[in-house]
């Protein structure tokens, strides 16, 4: 048997199989020893920051060889929408992508079609790349393993939230992240505010009808747990570098204390 045409589970598959909401967190920090950490502490997956982070490609590559390495899916968020970098995600093998600010249909359309195979979309062949095990796997092996990676959009303001349903109905789009954060920003509008819960609750609805999970972004477990139990698929829970924040305070704190009562 060839192992480099052994079929791999992709993220949108496994999103769909899974009876449980997938947690993971945010990589902001370019190092392997991270990465790896957060693989062992047992996280689903991780998101490689390229927006929010002094990130670039080759350390977003590098963390994903790692993480899968390491039994850990590995999903991206690029830089912008300008779809620059998708092909070169989506060729290092990353199990999804996470396209940010994207507000209208067209955006989406856009984002998707990036993300998407020709001829349906403008996603070009890269079967030696390591997507296709440099060349190892067949261009049948290749293109499975692409249609099945996690193509999401990020909706992050009022107009994007209110058009849901339509830019849920854009073709070959498999998923959605809600950016809690920037909806409050732009929105003005907390995030217990009746018209973001609506706004909230009807994008869950409209997507549990379209059988396409959504991912959103926490700090704590207990919200986590409230995410999963209000119907999110997959949930970020911190970062990497708020983890070592804490601790690090946290440590410094204890130590300061004891050292002053003694």
């Amino acid at each position: 048997m060839n192992r480099a045409n052994l079929p791999t589970p992709g993220f949108a598959r496994t999103l769909r199989e899974s009876e449980r909401t997938l947690v993971g967190t945010w990589v902001k920090i370019p190092s392997v020893e991270t990465v790896e950490i957060l693989a062992i502490a047992g996280f689903d997956f991780v998101v490689v920051d390229l927006e929010h982070a002094p990130l670039d490609l080759q350390s977003a590559y590098t963390a994903t060889v790692v993480a899968q390495s390491n039994g850990m899916s590995v999903l991206v968020r690029v830089a912008d929408r300008s779809g620059s970098q998708l092909q070169r995600m989506l060729d290092s093998g990353v199990d999804g992508v996470l396209v940010p600010r994207v507000s209208t249909v067209a955006e989406a359309e856009t984002a998707a079609a990036g993300m998407t195979f020709a001829p349906d979309g403008d996603r070009g062949n890269g079967s030696t790349s390591r997507a296709g095990r440099w060349g190892a796997a067949d261009l049948g092996s290749y293109l499975a393993r692409g249609t099945d990676v996690l193509r999401a959009v990020q909706l992050e303001d009022r107009g994007a939230l209110e058009q849901a349903d339509a830019i849920l109905d854009v073709a070959h789009l498999n998923g959605v992240f809600l950016g809690m954060g920037d909806l409050q920003l732009s929105s003005g509008l907390q995030q217990g505010d009746p018209t973001i819960t609506a706004l909230v609750d009807r994008l869950l609805a409209a997507s549990a009808e379209r059988g396409i999970p959504v991912g959103t972004a926490v700090q704590t477990a207990e919200q986590v747990v409230a995410a999963a139990q209000r119907g999110f698929s997959f949930v970020m829970a911190g970062n990497d570098t708020g983890f070592l924040r804490a601790a690090a305070s946290g440590l410094v704190s204890d130590v300061r204390s004891r050292l002053d009562d003694a």
